[in-house]
């Protein structure tokens, strides 16, 4: 007969015990006894009350962002905090042409259960895209069609990832992966990233540390950041982890949103036998399809296959044939051109008015491509604090918080979007959050 367990006592120390309530009593009453005899507190982290959910969900919050977003509902509310496409740049009419002919010539094939590696004609055209734009020569058999990119990410989890085994991060990197790797229960190795990619002596001792296996980077136009990996730190960054049992994670969705500057290489050039690629559709096409995909080698591909079957199956093969369809019958360079023109007006539009309006001793980035650019506060200020105060004043951003896998000291950094705000609501929102700022400092300092 199993004892009763009332409640989980995780230590100071990180250890983690079930309890039931008679112990509670004397942990409470012991507590008080070392605290009145010797001055010393008893210390326990937390308590959590019993209950049907796994550990690995435990202490995983929600997305930020997701909660963040709820904020906006209100259209007095300028939001430059959602990582959101121009949804005037969808193209609608295309699509929607491209799902009559899938229902006229392809049904009701399309509407049944199928592969698990995805649509072969959607696998053939990724693969040839590769080849076309990047130079790299990719078969179709090594690429799964998943559930967003963001699956791809669980998927890869799922076939790595034991408790404790740890993941190289960028400082700050993406809030999506630090919380799909935390599920899996992961130690982050974040490494600092510069304005060229990440720190290297860091990365040098990460790649050192015990059960050390993935390395996760956005090297193109990085979310948050807007920064972009120069070739020299690319192959620099290869030679480090050359050799060693570490799988790099380039993931892929902006790489096409280039709107100047030069196209630089993959990591698949650089390290090809300890490189997998994520990509997707829902930066130059549509989001809401969720379609995505990782390439990976054979032996990985294998493992990947059998995780997403036990996950769903397959990715909705209606969207892929649609998607196909679409791609077939239209130029999506000539789309990805049009995307390019918009956020490039965009992001100069941001960056002139940050000009304008923000204090001088605020920096920030300046991306070539992508959707976001970084803004660092002087030292001391919390930008969790300032999202409070713009949300006053009717205009809001992601702060840095949730961007850090653990926060040691005040976050004075912030992400801002730039892609589905005109250029005239960007100068009317950096105005509001550039007096914000002001205001903030100048309460600060008195």
């Amino acid at each position: 007969m199993r004892k009763r367990r009332d409640a989980f006592v995780t230590w100071s120390s990180g250890i983690r015990i079930a309890v039931n309530s008679r112990i509670l009593k004397y942990m409470a009453k012991w507590s008080d006894s070392i605290h009145s005899d010797t001055q010393k507190t008893l210390v326990w982290r937390n308590f959590e009350p019993n209950s049907m959910f796994a550990d690995r969900i435990a202490d995983v919050p929600k997305s930020f962002i997701r909660e963040i977003l709820k904020v906006t509902v209100s259209q007095d509310i300028i939001s430059f905090a959602g990582g959101l496409p121009n949804r005037e740049l969808f193209p609608v009419t295309a699509l929607k042409e491209a799902g009559n002919r899938v229902f006229d010539n392809d049904c009701p094939d399309a509407l049944q259960y199928s592969t698990t590696e995805g649509c072969l004609q959607l696998r053939e055209y990724i693969a040839e895209r590769y080849k076309k734009v990047k130079g790299l020569n990719i078969e179709p058999k090594n690429i799964l069609i998943t559930t967003g990119s963001q699956q791809a990410l669980d998927l890869l989890g799922k076939t790595f990832l034991n408790e404790n085994d740890r993941v190289i991060i960028e400082k700050p990197g993406y809030l999506g992966a630090i919380q799909l790797f935390s599920i899996y229960k992961a130690r982050f190795s974040p490494v600092t990233l510069e304005n060229d990619g990440v720190n290297l002596a860091e990365l040098e001792k990460a790649s050192r540390l015990r059960n050390t296996k993935l390395m996760y980077t956005v090297p193109n136009f990085q979310n948050p950041t807007g920064i972009t990996y120069s070739n020299e730190k690319r192959e620099q960054i290869a030679e480090i982890l050359r050799g060693r049992p570490i799988i790099l994670i380039e993931d892929d969705p902006y790489g096409d949103l280039r709107y100047e500057g030069v196209q630089q290489n993959s990591f698949m050039h650089y390290l090809p036998e300890q490189t997998i690629l994520l990509g997707s559709f829902s930066k130059t096409v549509v989001p809401s399809f969720r379609t995505g995909w990782v390439v990976a080698p054979d032996e990985i591909m294998e493992k990947l296959i059998v995780a997403k079957q036990a996950s769903d199956l397959h990715t909705n093969f209606f969207t892929q044939k649609l998607l196909f369809e679409y791609l077939s019958k239209n130029d999506l360079d000539a789309h990805i051109e049009k995307i390019r023109e918009v956020y490039g007006r965009q992001c100069v539009a941001m960056i002139e008015s940050i000009k304008r309006h923000f204090p001088e001793n605020v920096h920030y980035t300046l991306p070539e491509g992508g959707m976001f650019l970084w803004v660092t506060l002087p030292e001391g200020v919390s930008s969790m604090d300032l999202v409070n105060l713009a949300i006053q004043k009717d205009v809001i951003f992601v702060p840095g918080n949730p961007f850090y896998s653990s926060q040691d000291q005040v976050v004075n950094t912030l992400r801002l979007n730039f892609s589905c705000v005109d250029e005239a609501t960007i100068e009317i929102g950096i105005k509001r959050l550039g007096e914000t700022i002001k205001e903030y400092l100048q309460n600060k300092n008195n």
